[in-house]
């Protein structure tokens, strides 16, 4: 089941190579493109909700969930090390970048930006959903490119920091090498019997659930409180979960020999086959001919009794004189 290929992380293995790296590139994309200041900026952060669907969202994700179940090998303390191990980089990096996020309010008409970020989320949702779809649309880079020109307002410019912003980037990026870390220690029980193409699909739609409140912001559509994307998650996750599939442990179990079958004793396997062989070696041996038992041969006894009798004979008398047996008789001719 964990063994289908995301299409992002399959695209940047060809350049990255190894799991460890793939995963760093994944983690740190939002980071590099632009998307992850683009949510600061809009006020995605701003709520403990928002926090926590930026780090599962964007910083973990299928992508990440991904790498981890289907690239990644070795044993959880090697997998955790890796992802704590690139933690100890995205962490900080997203702490300057959320502490930078203020200045770069006052250089942008903030109702324009939040528009074209809203419109990056849900073009992320779509390449996540279908690779065919997402080839025939722009990179978020491009689609933040265009936001940066269309909102540039320098009236406003100030260098400015806040630490609301700083807490709450760091802390979004902490959630999601929190999920990368869960995924890594859970990765023998979830291997098997997690369906990555489903819980991809429905990522998808709750990043799609975090756009919708941005784009129809000037409409005040909903604008509420309520998790609704990290619960279009949790049920995904129940949907994408099936517990009764063989995991990675099962298959091992089943490689393992049955304590409750019945062994055998080498010895009384060896006297088996020893009886086995020596009556194979009686069976074939040629036995003894009974005691009465005909004699071999063609020959035949023809009694001269036998023979008078069929000629109307009494039968042979006692012959006292020795005559000579092979004498010319007449009587016996037709028998000799």
């Amino acid at each position: 089941m964990s063994t289908s290929r995301h299409p992002v992380a399959l695209r940047l293995e060809q350049q990255v190579g190894s799991a460890t790296k793939l995963l760093a590139t994944v983690m740190a994309l939002p980071l590099v493109d632009g998307i992850f200041p683009a949510l600061v900026v809009a006020g995605v952060l701003g709520s403990a909700t928002g926090v926590v669907e930026t780090g599962i969202l964007i910083f973990g994700g299928s992508a990440t969930a991904a790498v981890i179940l289907a690239e990644m090998d070795g044993s959880r303390r090697e997998m955790a090390t890796s992802v704590l191990l690139i933690g100890a980089v995205i962490i900080p990096v997203a702490a300057v970048e959320a502490a930078l996020a203020p200045t770069l309010q006052g250089l942008l008409d903030l109702s324009v930006f939040e528009r074209f970020a809203g419109l990056v989320i849900l073009t992320i949702a779509a390449k996540t959903a279908s690779s065919e779809v997402g080839e025939f649309l722009p990179s978020p880079g491009v689609i933040i490119g265009l936001g940066l020109v269309a909102s540039f307002d320098p009236s406003g410019f100030a260098v400015e920091t806040s630490t609301e912003y700083v807490v709450n980037g760091t802390a979004a990026a902490a959630v999601g090498v929190a999920f990368a870390l869960s995924i890594a220690l859970l990765s023998p029980h979830l291997r098997g019997r997690v369906d990555i193409d489903r819980f991809r699909f429905g990522s998808a739609v709750a990043l799609g659930v975090l756009a919708l409140p941005i784009l129809l912001g000037p409409f005040d559509l909903m604008q509420t409180d309520a998790p609704i994307a990290l619960a279009v998650l949790a049920v995904t996750t129940l949907f994408a979960y099936d517990p009764s599939a063989d995991g990675e442990a099962s298959v091992a179990g089943d490689d393992a020999p049955d304590d409750d079958a019945p062994t055998s004793d080498p010895s009384e396997s060896d006297e088996g086959d020893a009886a086995d062989v020596g009556g194979e070696s009686d069976a074939e041996a040629p036995s003894d001919p009974p005691l009465d038992a005909p004699p071999e041969g063609p020959s035949t006894i023809v009694d001269d009794d036998v023979a008078v009798l069929a000629n109307g004979g009494d039968g042979r008398e006692t012959d006292d004189d020795g005559a000579d047996p092979f004498a010319d008789d007449d009587s016996r001719a037709p028998w000799l």
